[in-house]
């Protein structure tokens, strides 16, 4: 994919954007894609629909459970999954379709007046439901809600994913408070707000559009509310070779977001005017950010700090990856994704 530059527009939200019926009593569609199969273990799709069956209110009163089928669930466990959940409902996406393809594809079909993003790599808290969409009750002029996702697991690899990898700890907050991003497998928006703002999808990164689309709907005179009991699990990278390349892929991310983060800066400062992204870490950010995960990780549960000593060795290489990730980035921007995409994961 060869970005051209001015692709990634700034939203101009006019006042009539935060304005909706203040019925409590919102529909609701829950929205899955099954392009993270690629590179999950199966059974985290069916953990996910078992938890989600036990959400209140249950999802037989959501609008559709949506799953956007990128083909990668058998036949066999599909029918399955159906006779199990019979409001499950399947969308066949078209061959090739990426992962946030599919999610605006979800936002079009589905019928719900708030969209619900769900993920099969994700296990989510009893209440998760029930708290992100009571958010939405509680002010009609909230868009967006981003609930909280850390990564699960423990041992020498589970306690270096769970400091080194995409997700921080829970903010250990309890009411609802602005925030700058949001992580599409916990997130929900009103409808006629994301299609009107749509998450952009011809982005040359692998994740990290919905990093962009947070940056978008600020710059543009928005809000993110983070509803911090709205919680879930994300497993870690499936295996040596998706550990490999996704912390790769983590670097190649990191220097797009950049690039295209000065470039939406340039939008709103005017050409020649740029300034520094104040949600750019430096080091002594970073590593701030990285005492506070680590101080949170402890709180949460102290058999971690038995585990610390075996884990350095997976933090180091993982955080030397993508260094090397954003290097190769810096001077091919796009031969990690392409061969990623031709590897047989992408």
């Amino acid at each position: 994919m060869k970005y051209e530059v001015g692709t990634l527009k700034i939203f101009r939200l006019p006042p009539s954007s935060f304005i909706l019926s203040p019925n409590p009593m919102s529909s609701f569609s829950i929205l899955l894609e099954t392009e993270n199969l690629a590179t999950a273990d199966l059974r985290g799709l069916t953990e996910a629909i078992d938890c989600l069956a036990g959400q209140s209110p249950s999802p037989t009163q959501a609008n559709e459970v949506l799953i956007i089928d990128s083909g990668d669930i058998p036949a066999q466990v599909k029918t399955q999954l159906l006779d199990q959940y019979p409001w499950l409902t399947f969308m066949a996406a078209p061959e090739g379709t990426t992962y946030y393809q599919a999610k605006m594809l979800g936002a079009q079909a589905a019928t719900g007046d708030i969209l619900l993003y769900y993920d099969s790599d994700c296990i989510y808290e009893p209440k998760w439901l029930e708290t992100m969409l009571a958010t939405f009750a509680e002010d009609p002029a909230i868009q967006v809600v981003a609930g909280e996702t850390r990564t699960r697991g423990i041992g020498p690899y589970g306690t270096a994913m769970a400091l080194a990898y995409i997700f921080p700890q829970y903010s250990e907050e309890t009411k609802t408070f602005p925030c700058t991003q949001y992580y599409l497998n916990n997130v929900a928006f009103r409808r006629n707000f994301l299609l009107a703002h749509p998450i952009p999808t011809d982005l040359p990164l692998y994740r990290g559009n919905c990093a962009l689309h947070a940056k978008q709907i600020i710059a543009g005179g928005g809000q993110i509310w983070r509803q911090p009991q709205a919680r879930a699990t994300h497993a870690p990278p499936n295996g040596l070779r998706h550990f490999y390349w996704r912390f790769l892929l983590i670097g190649h991310d990191l220097y797009w977001q950049k690039r295209l983060a000065r470039e939406m800066q340039l939008q709103v400062s005017g050409q020649g005017q740029e300034r520094r992204d104040p949600t750019e870490r430096g080091l002594g950010q970073k590593l701030q950010v990285l005492d506070d995960r680590f101080g949170k990780l402890i709180r949460a549960d102290r058999n971690h700090l038995f585990w610390l000593p075996l884990c350095l060795p997976v933090i180091a290489v993982s955080t030397s990856l993508i260094a090397i990730g954003y290097q190769i980035a810096r001077r091919h921007p796009h031969r990690l994704l392409d061969r990623f995409e031709t590897s047989g994961l992408g």
